[in-house]
């Protein structure tokens, strides 16, 4: 009698901890499947709009292309079944008709050392000619694209995320401390050339810095020397926006 409660207390304890066992495996958390394919798609739109996949860096929650261009994992992909365009370059993708007429920019308390250098770079892309592109600064949410002070590394100086679903790119980081010791307008000018790609351009000098080709704004063509959106060219390239830079801003808003 002894000998067969003991079987079946120990046949009891098995069937606990194999319980156990699989409750745990039906209880664990694999990454979401949605967040997996969001990710891809982003991945494919990259591709899509000429970057070959060399050139993508995946970065945690984002991927990143010629270093200072961010695509989060999130971001909406509006699917048009169309490649690059091939008509200075942008990404064939603008803010909209009704979103670029007030584009709310949040300053991060990080970035409130370099708001009179965010009012510069602010106050050059709406004061193009021809163009209806307004950026506003607001104090809350909500907001359309956030501006904050990150580490990036030695040798980048800030980053900027391309327009997505009709609205400007969310987010523009700034290597604050790499480029403190900048003149004023070259601090200004880098803060300048990451809201041009909040609002889709490409570097304007892409061919000569190695980089994917781009997609010419319609009737504004060729290399421009003193476009701000000449990328590589942080604490010295051109600190006001060229005649090209305001022509194309012009055409695409």
């Amino acid at each position: 009698m002894k000998k067969n409660l003991k079987k079946i207390a120990i046949v009891a304890m098995v069937a606990v901890a194999i319980a156990a066992c699989k409750k745990n495996q039906e209880t664990s958390t694999p990454e979401p499947q949605e967040t997996v394919k969001n990710a891809d798609k982003v991945l494919q739109h990259i591709k899509n709009l000429g970057f070959p996949e060399s050139s993508i860096v995946d970065n945690g929650n984002e991927y990143i292309v010629e270093e200072d261009i961010i695509f989060p994992k999130n971001m909406e992909i509006t699917t048009n079944g169309a490649g690059p365009k091939t008509e200075q370059y942008y990404t064939g993708s603008i803010v909209n008709s009704t979103n670029k007429l007030n584009i709310r920019v949040f300053v991060d308390p990080s970035m409130t050392s370099m708001s009179s250098e965010i009012n510069n770079a602010i106050a050059q892309w709406n004061g193009v000619p021809g163009s209806t592109l307004r950026l506003n600064i607001v104090t809350s949410a909500p907001y359309d694209i956030l501006i904050k002070d990150e580490n990036l590394g030695s040798g980048v100086c800030g980053q900027g995320q391309f327009p997505s679903g009709g609205s400007a790119g969310a987010l523009i980081k700034i290597n604050k401390s790499y480029i403190a010791g900048n003149s004023f307008a070259q601090r200004a000018r880098t803060i300048c050339h990451e809201f041009g790609h909040c609002i889709s351009f490409r570097h304007t000098n892409w061919a000569a810095q190695g980089e994917s080709t781009a997609t010419n704004v319609p009737g504004v063509t060729g290399t421009d020397a003193l476009s701000l959106m000449n990328g590589g060219q942080c604490g010295s390239g051109a600190t006001v926006l060229s005649q090209k830079d305001k022509d194309a801003t012009a055409v695409l808003y």
